[in-house]
C-alpha cells in the first residue's frame, strides 16, 4: 500500500466523525445557520492566507523543481483564487469584516507554518495534505448524497466536490507518496503523525464554527 492509503486508514474514524458533524450535516441539507457559515467563512479566509504562505514555503524547500512549482501553484490558489471566491461569499452572506484569528484557526495555522518552517519538507507536505484531501472527500460525499434543491451553500459544495479541485488534490497525494517512498522510516512515521494532527485540527475547525468559539 502507498503511504497515503496506509495513513488514510489511520484517520478513517476521524473522517467519518467529520461527516457526522452538525456543521457538515446541516451544510449538506442547507439548514446550517447563517451566523455559523459567516463565522466559518471569515475564519477560513484568514486561514487560507496563512495556509498559502505555508505552501509557498514548502515550494521553496522542495527537492524536485516540479514539486516546487506545484506547491507554489497551490499557494497561489489558496491566496488568490480561493480568496476571490471568499470575497463573493462575503457579499452573498453579508460578511463585512474577517475579524481576528479565533482559537481553532490560530492553533491550526501556527501548526502548519511552524511545521513548514522547522520540520523536514516531507513532514511539511504531509501536514498540509488533509486540508486538500478531506475537503475534497467531504465535497464529494455531499454531492453524491445531495438532498434538497436551492441549497444556499451549493457553490461551496460544488467547489470542493468538483473535478478541478480533485486534480490539485491528486497532485498533492502523488507528491506525498513519492516523498514517503524516497525517505526514511523515521521520517515516514513523522509524516503520518503530522497528517493525523492536521486531521484532528480540521475537525476542530468545523466544530469551532458550529459552536462559534471565540477567545474568552
Amino acid at each position: 500500500m502507498k503511504w497515503t492509503e496506509q495513513t488514510w486508514e489511520k484517520i478513517e474514524k476521524k473522517y467519518n466523525a467529520i461527516l457526522q458533524m452538525p456543521f457538515i450535516q446541516e451544510l449538506a441539507s442547507g439548514s446550517l445557520g447563517r451566523d455559523k457559515f459567516q463565522f466559518y467563512m471569515a475564519q477560513d479566509s484568514l486561514y487560507l492566507e496563512h495556509f498559502g504562505r505555508a505552501l509557498a514555503l514548502i515550494g521553496s524547500r522542495a527537492y524536485d523543481i516540479q514539486d516546487a512549482l506545484a506547491y507554489m501553484r497551490f499557494a497561489e490558489g489558496a491566496i488568490v483564487v480561493e480568496n476571490a471566491l471568499h470575497e463573493s461569499y462575503f457579499e452573498d452572506f453579508g460578511v463585512t469584516d474577517k475579524g481576528i484569528l479565533q482559537p481553532a484557526c490560530h492553533h491550526y495555522i501556527h501548526f502548519l507554518k511552524s511545521t513548514s518552517a522547522l520540520e523536514c519538507v516531507e513532514v511539511a507536505m504531509a501536514a498540509t495534505l488533509p486540508c486538500f484531501w478531506i475537503y475534497e472527500k467531504v465535497g464529494e460525499h455531499i454531492l453524491s448524497n445531495q438532498r434538497p434543491d436551492n441549497n444556499p451553500y451549493q457553490r461551496w459544495i460544488d467547489t470542493y466536490g468538483g473535478d478541478e479541485f480533485g486534480t490539485a488534490v491528486q497532485r498533492a497525494i502523488d507528491i506525498c507518496d513519492r516523498a514517503a517512498e524516497n525517505t526514511t522510516p523515521i521520517i515516514r512515521e513523522r509524516m503520518t503523525e503530522a497528517f493525523i494532527t492536521a486531521t484532528r485540527m480540521e475537525y476542530h475547525f468545523w466544530e469551532a464554527a458550529y459552536e462559534l468559539k471565540t477567545w474568552k
